[in-house]
């Protein structure tokens, strides 16, 4: 599971990946800092199904009944206008996010970067302006692929060489579009009858525009919130947007790490550690912390995480074991994997997720919580507990 990391040049995109992913990574005050994508493991925060048998048990990623499950994160190199034409990286940029499945744009809210990054004072730049041409970069880009050989797909169809839902998935394979979305699109715009031959231009923009929102999906993480002077400005957003503070968030995780404060990520509020002596800049950025989070409740950084995988890609969590009494794997370890799958999964599809093997000798599979046999086609709910039971298992 891939979440892309969007924005122009110097808005906090490294910053939201170091401390998302607790990886240094060069953070410069200037366009292209970033030049390679940076790739890391974030995590989402679910219930741990420890909670539903009230059982206490040793895991890294569980704290007291919150499971953190792994996803991938790569901050991708600066976005500038013109990418889709090759400006500035916009090549590399666009080949890097084709392959997330999920995107967020980590804007600069408080205005303080010009559209080509460039430090300006506070509420000097539009950060409307910023999503607008994200949002454009994205449409010119998916425009641009599908026009390419737009004619020689209608004569194919015209032809009956070719079908259109075929035809238009062909040309969006290298961005892992599947047939059925182009299908929910085409139908949802009502132009799965209409001959492409009839397609308008205003047809061809809609269809771009709703087929980038149904396969990749974009959360605002309205950065520098702290700083911003209305955030007001927020509703005035029409995509899904959370204010975030990241670098209050690196700072936490710091102060964590150093045993100097007592906090989770996505906590709304933190402690510092009984009996810690600290000096008086580390309090004065700790007081700096208390402001943020009566600004803005939170640094916001696990919230847009979390709506990325559950809101917007609708993921559920199961819990594989290989023993069902005990909830445990081989080695003993309880509910020692979480897992994330599409909303509408089967049991044979944890399977496969689990290993080609297991999948291929699948017999059936139990639910731990109903202590009832499954089959391969039972749909699965979130917070799951399921032992797959097949003739070819790991060893």
């Amino acid at each position: 599971m891939q979440i892309g990391l969007l924005g122009k040049a110097n808005v906090g995109k490294s910053t939201f990946f170091s401390a998302a992913t607790e990886t240094p990574v060069q953070i410069g005050n200037f366009p292209f800092t970033t030049i390679h994508p940076n790739v890391g493991v974030a995590y989402v925060k679910a219930k741990c199904a420890c909670k539903f048998f009230g059982l206490n048990h040793t895991n890294d990623l569980c704290s007291n009944g919150t499971r953190f499950i792994p996803v991938k994160l790569i901050d991708v190199a600066g976005l500038v206008p013109g990418a889709h034409e090759g400006k500035g990286l916009g090549n590399q940029f666009l080949d890097d996010a084709r392959q997330a499945e999920v995107l967020i744009h980590v804007v600069d809210i408080a205005g303080s970067t010009d559209i080509q990054g460039h430090p300006i004072p506070i509420g000097s730049h539009d950060p409307l302006e910023d999503i607008k041409f994200v949002n454009e970069e994205f449409i010119q880009w998916f425009l641009d692929i599908l026009k390419r050989e737009w004619d020689k797909l209608t004569r194919e169809i015209d032809q009956k060489r070719s079908k259109l839902v075929d035809g238009i998935t062909k040309r969006f394979t290298g961005l892992g579009i599947k047939d059925y979305q182009v299908h929910t699109v085409l139908q949802k715009l009502e132009l799965a009858s209409k001959n492409p031959k009839d397609w308008t231009d205003l047809d061809l923009l809609n269809f771009v525009q709703e087929l980038r929102k149904n396969t990749k999906p974009i959360v605002i993480a309205a950065n520098k919130a702290d700083l911003c002077k209305d955030l007001e400005i927020l509703k005035k957003i029409s995509d899904p947007v959370f204010p975030c503070s990241a670098e209050t968030e690196l700072l936490l995780r710091k102060a964590s790490k150093a045993g100097i404060v007592n906090y989770d990520p996505g906590d709304e509020t933190f402690s510092i550690i009984e009996g810690k002596n600290i000096s008086p800049s580390q309090r004065n950025a700790l007081d700096l912390v208390k402001s943020v989070f009566l600004k803005i409740n939170s640094t916001g950084i696990q919230k847009i995480l979390n709506s990325a995988i559950f809101d917007h890609l609708k993921l559920i969590v199961v819990f594989p074991v290989e023993d069902e009494s005990k909830l445990t794997n081989k080695d003993g370890e309880v509910l020692p994997d979480a897992k994330l799958l599409p909303e509408d999964s089967t049991a044979k599809d944890l399977a496969s997720l689990i290993h080609a093997d297991i999948a291929k000798g699948f017999l059936h599979a139990i639910d731990c919580k109903t202590k009832q046999r499954i089959g391969g086609e039972h749909k699965l709910q979130n917070g799951d507990v399921i032992k797959i039971v097949s003739t070819l298992s790991r060893g």
